[in-house]
Order: C-alpha cells, then structure tokens, then sequence
C-alpha cells in the first residue's frame, strides 16, 4: 500500500515528543508500505534529515514556511472559527503544492499527524487516519491557570476554537487514533471511544542502563522551551527543592534539553545546572541519581518518563503525568503532588539505595513489557488494512 504520511513538522531531529512519535510510526509503517513523507517545516532544516528519514521514506518533501507567511495565516486566522494552531499551519501555497504531490503519487491511505494538518486533506476522497497524539484543547485549558493575564484572553478564544475543531476533526478521517486513553476520554465527541489508542514506545536498545558516575541528585529533561516543561522546571525549582535544601543543603539538580527558554535559563544557581542541547540525551539521565518529572500541566504521555525507566532510573513525577503512563505507584514509579509530598520521596531516594534499585528495577519491566513502537504501531496497520 502507498500511504502519504502528512505532517506539521520535520520528524528530524527527535527532540520533541511529536516528532518522536512521528519518526518512529514512519519507521514502522516503512517495513510494509511505501511511504510518501510530507513535513511542512518553520525551522532550519537539519543537514541530515532529508537523508536519514530517505531510509524509511520512498520520496521526502519538506515545505518551508517563511516566518512573514505564519504571521499573516495568525493574522487571518482572527477573523475565522479556525485554532490558531492549525492557522498557523496552513496556506492556500502550501496546500496546492500537497495537492499536486497528493495527484502526483496518488496513495491508497493518507496518515496525518496533529489536528494542525487536517485542513490540507479536509475534502479528500482518499481513506485517511489523524493521529490526535493528544488533546490540544485540554493542553491549552491547563495552561490557563499559570500564564500572565494578558496571555490569557488569546488562550480562552483559543481553547473554544480547539474544542470545536477537535470534535469536528473527528468526522472528517475514517480512523482516530491518540497516545492514551485518559487522552481519548477528553475529545469532545459523542463516538470517542472509536478512536484507538495508539501508546509510544521506547527503543530499549538506546535507552539501557548505563554505569555512570552520578554527578547529579536529581535530572529533569525535556523540550525546554515547551510551556508545560517550563512551568515544572519552575515548580520544581522555587517550590521543591528549598524543601528538600532543608534537610539535604549539598542537592544538585540538572536541567537539560534543548531551546531553553529565558525563564528556565535563570534558574541556573548553586544547586542547579541548566544544560541547553546536549548530543546524547542517556548521558543526563545516567549521571544522576533519581529522574523527577513535576509535570502541572499538558496532556499525553511522557516520553522522558519511558526513557529514564528503560535506563533504570528511579522515577518521581505527577498524578497528570501518570495518568497517562499508569505505572503502579510506589511500586514502579513514586507519585507526588504537593512539593512536601516531591521532597519526602526525593529524600527517601537518597536515603534508602535499595528502595531506589527496586522502584528503578520495576520501572524498567514495566517499560520493556508495555511500551514498544513495533507492538503499538501493530494497531495502526489493522486500521489502514480495513480502509
């Protein structure tokens, strides 16, 4: 079968979890069909991507987006019903030039990933599949509470447009598919329980333990510029660690990931290390000694979680981010909510290696038993097979 695999992204380098996602469903989709990769990209293209996706990718079209063109789309977009996020996205330019690949290659099965490409495949007569990956709207709901007030009028217009449009997207594609089942229960639609659930996976032969010398206590990862990754790089530092400071003044916390924004940036002290982009990511989650993930807002599963458990790092992270992920507490992973309840975990950690083997050892299996892209990506072939 000839899929055409639409997306808002360049799935190269991985250092988002949309392209992560995106990367490895292309990967497995490749090994029985040819695959057609369109990325729109809005960034400067990697030197390698075009190269490293051709493995998997019978033809590779990457679409620029100059930065003039997603202004004026924003601008246009405040005089239509249409999320911001998907008019950021979208121009007619772009959408012929899809059109004329779409009649070029002429595919069996359009694959979309995000609600921010559905509008270039809204009136194709061609069987089509959009990976929700999660649920932008909720996404946008959670980050109310914490962003500046004069943010918070455009993300109130923003969550109604997402809401509507979710729920609309849905009518549009013959099959859904979403990263959890917390995630799917969000989506606006009376028929949501239809849309498959389609978790990540972890490449455990990347991400596996490593003997390191633990520079670090504790080791937060991430896209660092991303909203939900800012506000627990925050939390965690104004509101966690003067807790656990009390009792344990030698702490040392990394924060490592790529596009550090300014207000992660500042966080850098005496007990913190703000690392920017780092070219192998297992070397952070190795040197410390506990992974801690204070997720308070965002939706969808926790790609960072599924890689410092598959490295045998003990785990300590939200009910939201857990939510998704579903390990058992206290047994696989520990669970926090309040900074009293983060720093009582952290110091336990310290204080008992042994326990911290255990919760690290359970972590692992529960990883290599439950998140695996060749297994998941099974689900995804049942839906194309059927269209």
């Amino acid at each position: 079968m000839k899929v055409f695999f639409l997306l808002p992204r360049v799935p190269y380098p991985t250092e988002k979890g949309d392209k992560l996602r995106a990367y490895n469903h292309l990967k497995q989709l490749s090994m029985h069909h040819e695959v057609i990769l369109c990325a729109l990209n809005d960034d400067v293209l990697h030197e390698d991507a075009v190269k490293v996706l051709s493995q998997y990718a019978k033809s590779v079209y990457v679409i620029p987006i100059s930065k003039s063109v997603i202004f004026f789309n924003l601008f246009k977009t405040v005089f239509t019903d249409k999320p911001f996020q998907v008019g950021y996205f979208y121009n007619k330019a772009t959408a012929k030039k899809i059109e004329a690949i779409l009649e070029f290659h002429k595919p069996d099965h359009i694959f979309c990933q995000l609600v921010r490409v559905a509008e270039y495949v809204r009136n194709s007569p061609i069987p089509k599949t959009l990976d929700y990956q999660d649920v932008f709207s909720k996404g946008i709901e959670r980050r109310l509470s914490t962003s500046p007030f004069y943010i918070k009028p455009f993300l109130k217009i923003e969550y109604q447009r997402l809401l509507k449009y979710e729920n609309e997207a849905f009518d549009l594609f013959d099959n859904k598919i979403i990263i959890s089942a917390p995630d799917r229960d969000l989506i606006p639609h009376p028929e949501k329980e239809k849309i498959v659930v389609v978790r990540n996976g972890v490449d455990s032969l990347f991400f596996k333990p490593l003997d390191r010398e633990k520079e670090y206590d504790l080791v937060f990862t991430g896209n660092m510029g991303y909203p939900p990754n800012i506000n627990a790089a925050e939390f965690l530092a104004a509101k966690i660690l003067p807790k656990v400071l009390q009792k344990k003044p030698d702490l040392t916390l990394l924060i490592a990931g790529a596009n550090p924004h300014l207000r992660v940036s500042v966080l850098k002290s005496e007990h913190i290390d703000v690392s920017g982009w780092v070219q192998d990511m297992r070397e952070c989650y190795a040197c410390a000694k506990i992974f801690i993930a204070p997720m308070q807002i965002g939706t969808g599963l926790q790609n960072k979680l599924l890689e410092a458990m598959a490295m045998q790092i003990p785990c300590i992270t939200s009910p939201l981010a857990n939510q998704a992920l579903r390990a058992k507490e206290n047994v696989e992973i520990l669970v926090a909510e309040t900074p009293e309840e983060y720093a009582k975990h952290i110091l336990m950690l310290l204080k008992d290696p042994e326990l911290a083997r255990k919760i690290a050892r359970n972590g692992y299996d529960f990883v290599l038993h439950n998140f695996n892209w060749e297994k998941e990506s099974e689900k995804i072939e049942a839906l194309i097979s059927k269209t």
